[in-house]
């Protein structure tokens, strides 16, 4: 995949005028394993999980840590929502130093382990905090490692995220949503001519139906319990109205016109460790600020009007639970909550 004009960090964007979007996915492929030998071994308090709330890449590791409570296992770095051309920056802690590795970028992290990188800094990155740096920016394999190598450290009652019953058919029904869907809304937005556009549009809202109507008679897409798959598919849902429809021109249809993904969005959102990982306001800000292409002016929107995301879904009635036999993560933990009023006001 080319790498010419990379867009931004999120998980390696980039489009080179005149052609389809690509995203650069040769990331390092580091695994921290809970097994004799490994070079990076699971181990508490050795890494540092730094994320950007803007991003859904990063969002999901977010969400399948606390899920899981991993908090103090593995400590969260937080990037600021805008970045420059080098990487995103820990400009929201105090002297923009972030307050474990005392570095003002992540970048910095990938040229302590390779000096002569040569591809995007993305975020979610893991860091070796004794080493400074980074071990992975494989954001896919991450958070399945957190479900299958972290379990030592898993609070009592977290849900098996990646049931191993279940894992070949979860593969399928991932796999396009982040081919159409997760990377879908990027290709939309990153087109490099109007052939390019309308054929990511169309690829995009053909399987936004497909999972309509597969989430009209069950509650979540696996069934009566929350998985992987649904995480990453709710990092893009939350996106949609507030960016994605507007900003990507992903504007066949809003989210809260698509009765059984908006009922299953709310559904997550109301979830504990789904809705409290979410900053609108950090959203809006990276995309319509960042993409200067897109949007040069840098004007972020004051709308939509979000408060309907703390609305009635009715999903119960589908049966089901979230957690199954498990139970719900507790509070967020002190330091990570997200900023009041940032996210969805508490008087909807």
């Amino acid at each position: 995949m080319s790498n010419e004009n990379p867009e931004h960090s999120e998980a390696g964007v980039y489009r080179v005028k005149g052609q389809s979007f690509n995203r650069d996915t040769n990331y390092i492929e580091d695994r921290i394993l809970d097994e004799p030998g490994a070079e990076w071994p699971v181990e508490a308090g050795r890494y540092r999980l730094v994320v950007a709330r803007a991003c859904p890449w990063a969002h999901r590791t977010t969400i399948v840590r606390r899920l899981l409570g991993l908090e103090d296992a593995i400590s969260m770095g937080i990037c600021g929502p805008t970045h420059d051309k080098l990487s995103w920056t820990f400009d929201l802690d105090p002297d923009g130093l972030d307050p474990v590795l005392q570095i003002p970028r992540i970048r910095d992290a990938y040229l302590k382990r390779f000096p002569d990188y040569p591809r995007g800094i993305t975020v979610p990155a893991i860091v070796d905090v004794p080493s400074g740096g980074v071990v992975t920016n494989n954001f896919p394999q991450i958070t399945l490692d957190f479900s299958t190598q972290w379990t030592r450290f898993h609070r009592d009652g977290a849900p098996d995220l990646y049931p191993e019953a279940l894992r070949d058919e979860m593969e399928e029904v991932m796999r396009p949503i982040y081919t159409e869907v997760n990377n879908g809304v990027y290709r939309c937005g990153f087109a490099g001519d109007q052939d390019a556009y309308d054929s990511a549009y169309d690829r995009l809202f053909a399987q936004l139906d497909v999972l309509e109507d597969r989430l009209q008679g069950q509650r979540y897409l696996m069934g009566d319990h929350i998985t992987e798959a649904d995480i990453r598919l709710f990092t893009t849902l939350v996106r949609f109205d507030p960016v994605y429809h507007g900003h990507f021109k992903a504007n066949r249809s809003k989210l809260s016109e698509m009765p059984a993904l908006w009922g299953y969005a709310r559904d997550l959102f109301q979830t504990p460790g789904f809705g409290d990982t979410v900053d609108f306001v950090q959203i809006k800000q990276h995309y319509y600020i960042v993409h200067t292409d897109i949007n040069p002016t840098q004007i972020v929107p004051k709308g939509p009007d979000l408060r309907n995301w703390l609305t009635k879904h009715g999903r119960e009635e589908l049966g089901g639970s979230p957690f199954g036999d498990g139970t719900p993560p507790g509070p967020v933990a002190k330091g990570e909550e997200v900023t009041e009023g940032n996210g969805v006001p508490v008087a909807a």
